[in-house]
């Protein structure tokens, strides 16, 4: 590992003396992926140098404390040599977890499809109320996003929708958000007081370039149409809304949040090459099925990953066992906390399966 990181030190060096040229700085290209190699390794330098310092304390005082005579002088070299070593233990640590391999798209936007599932009415409720949670989020930390698809019901439920995270590392903070989340509560609907169980799906997909992923026009069908759905605005009365069919694999996609066919157009293209890129993800997934088991937030789609209930005001992620008592908070954005210890599980159980 050492080796490794004086490696990237040199590196470093060698990125910074040629960021400073002229003739990269005339080659904006060539610049941005120096100063994305440079925005990759420096935080790792910076925490390897940071690990050199604390053992360099640690030697300095174990010398020192073999030449001291005086008491009050060696508790004060003994203090600070504990906690040199715990700050050497706590680098160290901290180092291979910078140097596990990168999700090469854990950079990437998202885009986030929420489906109604079983429980009819309720469900679609629950879906609405999980994407305010989002919206909450992802207001929280400044990121934007964009609706893409909208299917409501007529008592503010969602069957089903799609919107874009625009924001630095979504992916990587999003993704553990993919499978069935469960809700168990008594619903507006029922006279009687029963607890009911519904649930919807989360989809989270890293937003595709065109170069991740080639469509052929001979595979695609674009009809254009009115919108459906409320009005207003001359929504339903211009052929704005755009479905794309892709015929090897049978996706449809339907956009029509926009009043522009342009701008409903591109969405759509966007939200099939997510798709599409997803596709080749999960079939990458599945040919290295062992490793996908072993990490958190790599399974399959349809695996039951946290129920919230409302009764109880908990909310349990199945992966990692973990129940807050916070719900009303959660529900309103504060997730945070959920997504640390699922990103923290993900890598101990990475760190143990290079070890």
């Amino acid at each position: 590992m050492f080796d490794r990181l004086d490696d990237l030190v040199a590196r470093l060096d060698e990125v910074e003396g040629e960021l400073a040229s002229p003739d990269v700085a005339s080659n904006p290209e060539r610049f941005k992926k120096l100063m994305k190699e440079q925005s990759d390794i420096a935080p790792i330098v910076a925490k390897y140098l940071e690990h050199k310092e604390a053992k360099q304390t640690v030697e300095d005082s174990l010398a020192m404390l073999d030449e001291e005579k005086d008491d009050d002088m060696r508790e004060m070299i003994k203090e600070e040599l504990n906690e040199a070593k715990a700050k050497v233990e706590s680098t160290q640590q901290e180092l291979k977890i910078l140097l596990l391999p990168k999700d090469p798209n854990d950079e990437k936007n998202v885009i986030v499809e929420i489906r109604a599932g079983v429980g009819g009415d309720e469900s679609a409720l629950f879906a609405a109320e999980i994407y305010r949670m989002y919206v909450h989020y992802i207001e929280s930390r400044n990121w934007k996003y964009e609706l893409m698809e909208l299917e409501e019901i007529g008592i503010g439920g969602m069957k089903s929708v799609t919107f874009k995270v625009i924001g630095k590392g979504a992916y990587s903070v999003l993704k553990y958000e993919s499978g069935t989340h469960r809700v168990q509560r008594v619903p507006e609907t029922e006279s009687g007081g029963r607890i009911h169980t519904s649930a919807i799906t989360v989809a989270v997909l890293p937003e595709a370039d065109e170069i991740d992923v080639q469509i052929d026009e001979k595979d695609i069908r674009i009809d254009v149409m009115r919108a459906s759905g409320n009005g207003g605005q001359c929504v339903n009365t211009t052929d704005s809304a755009v479905r794309l069919t892709h015929y090897p694999t049978g996706i449809v996609i339907y956009s029509q949040t926009e009043k522009s066919q342009l701008q409903n157009k591109d969405k759509a293209f966007a939200l099939l090459r997510a798709k599409l890129y997803d596709m080749q993800m999960q079939q990458a997934h599945d040919a290295e099925a062992d490793a996908r088991r072993s990490q958190i937030g790599s399974g399959d789609r349809s695996e039951k990953i946290r129920t919230y209930n409302f009764p109880q005001g908990r909310v349990t992620d199945h992966r990692i066992k973990l129940t807050l008592y916070k719900l009303d908070q959660i529900m309103n954005g504060d997730i945070q906390e959920i997504i640390d210890a699922l990103t923290a599980a993900d890598q101990a159980a990475k760190l143990t399966n290079l070890e």
